[in-house]
């Protein structure tokens, strides 16, 4: 089972902020691979410190591992942080080391040789679900435009920065020589310029291409969810690493069902008929049509729950229940047949309303429903 986030960086749930700050950058200096060359257990906890603090510290993404766990974000095809390599996380968190490896707001990176990694621009989508394909999960194909670096486009060391991403300066002011570091202007921060690229290519060597991206779409996921497919964003110019596919999950309204949280709701409809002798009736769930009986004598308002019939929980606690909720229709209008007979009942004691202790009010049933 995948380590807590907040085991690894060693916070309670409530951390703030600057706490969730402050808990990272002590175990990225401690597991620094600067400070352990060739260790590559301290390097794993590098990364897993890294991929903790990438999702502890964005206030939409900690609420939804705080809601779903680690299934938020990996539920297949490279989602989440996992995966992340050294060029993503300086990329990322570089600031966070301040002045203790390599000074200024950059880094040094291994060995204290290593210039600055530019990561593309990522891409965002929407993806339409159905309940169905969000209660058994699925694999959805997309077609995606991104930018790529074109075949036979090479890159050599900027002339401006030396390969290192940021132009340093020194000026003489009232108060002494101040240095200020910028983001080079030539390269981008990448450290590296143009040296060919084909004559289709923009500026930078990249061509727009239109890409099949394969993504699996873990059961239970909820409407508004953001999944990232990494990698799979535009190229960085200069050999950098390629940015990520953002996919916002959007839910589509079922025909008879409805979503709360894992549980379905169902609103069944009977005539006076089949409530007072009883009858079976076919419903929709998630997983196909299924028969259910429904005792003589039942009342409107009464919920029948069928176990485990509703969503699976993505974080693995199991599947919700499909609430089917009756509903005895009352017919507008009556033939005189019809009038005759049901003038003739309403002073028979057998229609007189005599409610059971089990036949709860409506709001003792809404109590139910949200307990």
């Amino acid at each position: 089972m995948k380590e807590d986030f907040y085991d690894i960086l060693g916070i309670s749930k409530g951390a703030s902020a600057a706490e969730i700050k402050k808990a990272y950058r002590k175990k990225a200096i401690e597991f620094h691979p600067d400070k352990n060359p060739g260790d590559s257990t301290a390097e794993e906890n590098f990364k897993k410190a890294a991929e903790a603090y990438e999702v502890l510290s964005d206030p939409n993404k900690k609420a939804r591992y705080d809601q779903y766990g680690h299934q938020a974000f990996e539920g297949g095809g490279g989602f989440g942080g996992g995966g992340m390599n050294m060029d993503d996380i300086f990329s990322q968190f570089g600031d966070i080391f301040g002045g203790a490896f390599g000074g200024g707001g950059g880094f040094s990176g291994f060995g204290g040789g290593r210039t600055r990694t530019v990561k593309g621009s990522n891409l965002r989508v929407r993806l339409k679900l159905s309940l169905e394909e969000i209660a058994n999960g699925v694999e959805k194909k997309i077609k995606v435009k991104r930018k790529k670096v074109a075949a036979g486009t090479t890159y050599k060391t900027c002339p401006t920065c030396n390969g290192q991403g940021q132009v340093t300066r020194i000026q003489n002011t009232i108060l002494g020589r101040m240095q200020t570091s910028a983001t080079c202007s030539t390269c981008g921060g990448s450290g590296q310029s143009i040296d060919k690229k084909p004559s289709n290519a923009d500026a930078n060597g990249m061509l727009t291409t239109e890409e099949t991206v394969s993504i699996k779409i873990p059961a239970g996921v909820v409407d508004g969810m953001q999944l990232k497919v990494s990698g799979k964003g535009n190229d960085a110019p200069g050999n950098g690493i390629a940015g990520d596919l953002l996919v916002a999950i959007e839910e589509k309204p079922h025909e008879s069902l409805q979503r709360e949280g894992d549980n379905l709701h169902y609103d069944l409809y009977i005539n006076f008929s089949e409530a007072a002798l009883g009858t079976s009736k076919e419903i929709d769930t998630v997983t196909g049509k299924v028969r259910i009986k429904i005792d003589s004598g039942v009342q409107s308002g009464k919920i029948l729950r069928l176990r485990g019939k509703g969503i699976p929980s993505i974080n693995g606690y199991g599947s919700g229940d499909l609430l089917v909720h009756i509903n005895v229709w009352t017919p507008k209008e009556l033939s005189k047949e019809q009038k005759d007979f049901f003038e003739k009942m309403m002073a028979d004691e057998n229609f007189t309303p005599k409610p059971e202790k089990e036949d709860k009010s409506f709001f003792e049933k809404v109590k139910d429903m949200f307990s």
